[in-house]
Parts: C-alpha cells; structure tokens; sequence
C-alpha cells in the first residue's frame, strides 16, 4: 500500500509541475536570461550562479530541487516539458537521472571546444558523453559518532553484523544519490546478493531517512550511529560542530559472502535542453560550469568536490579516494530500475 501512495504521489509531484511551469506567452527567458534546473545543494548552486551573472550580466532563473525529492522530481519535470521545454541548462549533483534524460531524447548534443582543449588529452573519458559533461565528484561514505562508535566500520558489506542492530540508517533509496548507490550495488553483486544484503540490513533495524542530510542529523541526535550518506553532508554536520566522520570503504573487504565495491564516487553533470529557449546563453552558462574557476570553486567550497580536471586534482591532494569502486555509468543506470523494484519488495514487507 505504501509503494502505490508513493507512486501516485510522485504523479501528482509531476503534474503540478507541469501545470505550475509550463512555458506560456510573456514567460519567455528574455535576451538576457538563461533557465537552470539544478538538483545541487541550493547554497552551493547559487553561489557558482551569483558568480556567472556577474561576470555576464546574463540573468539566470533558477529552479531547484528538495532534499526529499532530490534529482528525481526534476527529472520527472523535464520528461513532460520535453514538447514545450521551459529549461535551457540540467545541472545534477549526479550522473544516472542525467543518462536517463539523454535516453529519451531530452539533452541536446554538444562538445564544449573552450573546455576539452582545458585538458590535456580531453576531458576526461569515463565523464564525457556525447550529451552531457561530469565534473566536480562527490563521495557516497558511512558516517559515524566516534563518541559512541570506536571501532567503525570499514565497508557497508559489515554493517550486516548484529552488533549493529537498531544502529543504521541511511536515504529512502527512491531519490538522490541513495538510488544510484542502490544501481551500484545491484550491478557488482547481482540481484539475489543485493537483495539479502537489504534484507539483512532490514532484519538488523536499518532506520530510512528523508535525504542524507536528515542521516547525518539522526546521528548527531542519537537516533542511529552510522548510516549511509554523502561526503558534503558529512563536512556540513562537521560546520555545525557536530562529532562526526566519515568511513571511505575500502574495496575487496570480505564479511557474510559479501563484498565491498570501495568508495563509490558520484559526478555533477551538466547538459543543454533540447529546443530550450536560450541556447546561445545556456551554451555560455554550459562553458562557464565546466570552467577550471567552478571546480576550483566547489574544491574550495564547503562541498569540498573532487575535481575532473589532473591538475586540480594535484593542486587539492587532499580530496583524493584511492580506493574507489569501479564501475559503468551506463550499466549502472539500467540496473536502477531493477534495484529500486527489489527496495520496494523489501522495505514494503510487513
């Protein structure tokens, strides 16, 4: 019963969208104005647009996301403006919801000549398709209170264990950057070893949460002592003065027939709208995303992104994973349907 509630919700998410914004005469972006949708951080987002508008005097209409929905609401969105597209630019704070959109048509090609000739070689291959760009990565981590937690786990195949019992917690895994860690996992283990491991996780108490920052609040509160969620929502419980860290999985860790993938690492994407209203200002806003300034901007920001680019990644060391999971972006992103019917089939049981 729940899963339809959350089905027809999610419906009449859309629709409101839709009849809220679709594009109507006299809403037309102006000469001087370009339309974002974007699923990254509001403080963040605004930060790299305040900058843009400056440099350019090109007005940007920002369209943001909610935690609980992240990234899916949106896509949701562009899916049923693709007849009448209101948006010029897609900025996600990950990868698979951008596949998805470029699968139905809905990004338009483009090959940023100002930024592939940025890099030595091109930008880098593995985040570089033919209708969208990846840049500044973010790392899925297991956070903890090292007051409560002294020996941590190393990889989320422990948390399994029973001394964790009534101790985990991580994102509804329907939304965000939750549900492509889901794809992750489907993809490297199979369907039946990724659905025991949810099972085992449901059996030993895991707690499911509104968003990976509502995670790391329920660990400063006591409610759970590790859980699941994303390295920019560890370092803003961190900003708050809470005791929290971070766990960077170590990869080929062996516990109960499991085994770890390594640190999963997400990028933000960028992508033009097809027949978008404001293409030559959203190729400027495109160029400017990719721009060594913003990844030097999000190294540096509170979100502390890994950047694409070989030379800031020697310039911010210190953001560096060295043992992170492998896998295909593309292949992940069919799996997600698959482990998203499998979270259902589990979390739904009485």
């Amino acid at each position: 019963m729940r899963a339809l509630i959350f089905s027809l919700g999610i419906v009449l998410l859309t629709l409101g969208f839709v009849l809220g914004c679709q594009r109507t005469p006299g809403t037309t972006p102006s000469a001087g104005e370009v339309v974002l949708y974007c699923s990254v951080d509001d403080v963040l987002a605004r930060q790299v647009v305040e900058v843009f508008e400056k440099e350019t005097n090109i007005k940007v209409r920002f369209v943001g996301d909610n935690e609980a929905n992240k990234t899916t609401g949106l896509v949701q969105r562009l899916m049923m403006e693709k007849s009448n597209p209101t948006a010029d630019i897609w900025w996600s704070s990950e990868p698979f919801g951008t596949i998805q959109l470029a699968r139905e048509g809905i990004l338009e090609p483009y090959v940023s000549n100002a930024t592939e000739n940025s890099i030595e070689g091109g930008w880098p291959e593995e985040l570089r398709r033919a209708s969208w760009y990846g840049f500044a990565q973010r790392c899925r981590v297991i956070a903890y209170a090292p007051g409560r937690v002294q020996t941590p786990p190393r990889s989320l195949v422990e948390l399994v264990d029973p001394k964790w019992n009534n101790r985990i917690g991580m994102a509804r895994p329907a939304f965000g950057t939750t549900r492509g860690h889901m794809g992750v996992l489907l993809e490297t283990w199979g369907p039946e070893q990724f659905a025991r491991w949810l099972e085992s996780l449901q059996a030993n108490g895991l707690r499911l949460y509104d968003g990976n920052a509502s995670v790391v609040r329920a660990i400063r509160l006591g409610e759970i002592d590790v859980g699941l969620t994303d390295t920019d929502d560890v370092w803003a419980g961190q900003r708050n003065g809470w005791n929290i860290e971070p766990i960077f999985e170590q990869r080929g860790i062996e516990h109960n027939t499991f085994v770890s993938t390594g640190t999963v690492l997400l990028p933000n994407t960028v992508a033009l709208v097809r027949r978008g209203p404001s293409p030559d200002n959203a190729r400027r806003l495109f160029d400017f995303l990719l721009s060594a300034r913003v990844e030097t901007l999000m190294a540096e920001s509170e979100s502390r992104n890994i950047p694409a680019r070989p030379a800031l990644q020697e310039r911010y060391a210190e953001l560096m994973v060295g043992d992170t999971a492998v896998f295909d972006l593309e292949a992940v992103a069919i799996a997600i349907d698959e482990a998203m019917a499998i979270c259902d089939r589990v979390f739904e049981r009485p």
